[in-house]
């Protein structure tokens, strides 16, 4: 896995589980359509299974 991920922030937290909220902070995303590109790590892509639901995620070119 190389590259970039851009994860944008869909849905919204409320009624979600507490380890999912926390998932989604962790990400660093705050609001609806906020979106953030992170390193495509093995670590992060358990972190967006949690909560595939609620995000979108794209490849970025470098």
């Amino acid at each position: 896995m190389s590259g970039r991920l851009r994860i944008t922030l869909v849905r919204s937290i409320i009624g979600c589980t507490a380890d999912q909220r926390r998932a989604v902070r962790t990400l660093g995303l705050h609001r609806i359509r906020e979106a953030v590109v992170r390193e495509d790590r093995d670590d992060l892509r358990g972190i967006l299974r949690q909560v595939a639901h609620l995000v979108t995620v794209e490849e970025v070119a470098k």
